[in-house]
């Protein structure tokens, strides 16, 4: 059982931080093209959070008000063990935290579904970027499109409510995006739209990738009924009721339309730096202060005063047509 829960996390423009998303590890069994270069070299064990970390972490957050919290990776589900913090932080939900919930490819998801649900997962946002097993092949450079699927199934059975995620990539997957919003309607599954993002180096340009949301969004309405929606999730998706598949689509627009004023996140990487803003460089590292103390005391006070320190927006839009990084972290590490 936690302690009392402490005054909420506030920074300084008023926001109150209740969502964090924390990285389990940096390793995924992908290689998706506009996350990480091909031949990118996973980090030693030693400069990643341990599991005891990672709960100790995630315990600190929830005594602090945080009120969601998103495992991420890489691939959250290729860490060893990580079920034992699953586990743990799943026993929080419905008391001491509202949400536990996961990003995942679904490449474990066979494996792991009915696991999830029973540690009080309910939620999962799926990475999907095409219906079209050559592409898919192309953008993810691994051949595990038919296990996507079928872990996808496997979610659905085990009860998980689940939302497709697709990067939207100018050339590569720019028209399918009809089919796969039908597809979602099929399933019951709601679908985020994601223009790239300049985090991290990839092999060649994210201008060359980049697809503006709006656009998207106006052609989408000459062929659907899209009436802006009241659901709304602790995420950035801004999203629409579709009436021919009764689900939603939602867009996140970091470059074309910024999100920032309402932004309630941060992120710790699975090297235990506090990032209060995806697309800053600022941050704090709770790693040294998780290995020089045993109590949690200096844990919250060095939370708090990064989040005294959370900017106001990202930089994002001065990249835009550079084609460069932003910030020189690949999106692996840092957690999507």
């Amino acid at each position: 059982m936690l302690k009392k829960i402490e005054a909420p996390l506030i920074d300084p423009y008023g926001r109150t931080i209740d969502y964090v998303r924390l990285s389990v590890t940096d390793r995924c069994d992908f290689r998706c093209v506009y996350c990480m270069p091909k031949d990118i070299k996973f980090l030693p064990k030693p400069q990643v959070l341990s599991l005891e970390e990672l709960n100790r972490i995630g315990e600190t957050m929830i005594e602090l008000g945080i009120r969601k919290i998103r495992l991420t990776g890489g691939e959250p589900l290729v860490r060893k063990d990580i079920m034992e913090v699953i586990n743990h932080l799943g026993g929080f939900v419905g008391t001491d935290l509202d949400e536990l919930t996961m990003t995942t490819n679904a490449s474990q998801l066979d494996r792991f579904a009915g696991d999830l649900y029973s540690a009080g997962v309910r939620r999962l946002n799926v990475s999907l970027d095409t219906l079209d097993p050559e592409i898919f092949n192309k953008i993810a450079r691994t051949a595990k499109f038919e296990k996507v699927l079928s872990g996808i199934d496997t979610g659905l059975r085990a009860g998980l409510k689940i939302k497709i995620n697709m990067v939207a990539l100018k050339g590569v997957n720019d028209h399918e995006i009809q089919a796969m919003l039908k597809w979602c309607g099929t399933k019951g599954m709601d679908l985020s739209l994601i223009e790239t993002m300049p985090v991290g180096p990839v092999d060649g340009l994210r201008s060359d990738q980049y697809l503006p949301l709006p656009k998207v969004k106006e052609a989408l309405s000459k062929d659907f009924t899209l009436t802006k929606s009241d659901h709304s999730t602790a995420g950035p998706s801004r999203y629409y009721d579709v009436k021919e598949t009764g689900t939603r689509i939602g867009f996140i627009t970091p470059l074309s339309e910024n999100f920032c004023a309402s932004c309630n996140r941060i992120r710790i990487t699975c090297t235990g730096q506090l990032y209060m803003c995806l697309g800053q460089n600022d941050k704090a590292d709770l790693l040294e202060v998780l290995r020089t103390s045993n109590s949690n005391e200096p844990l919250k006070a060095a939370i708090r005063e990064a989040i005294s320190r959370k900017p106001e927006a990202h930089d994002f839009n001065k990249f835009q047509d550079l084609g460069i990084a932003a910030v020189s972290r690949n999106m692996n590490v840092t957690g999507g």
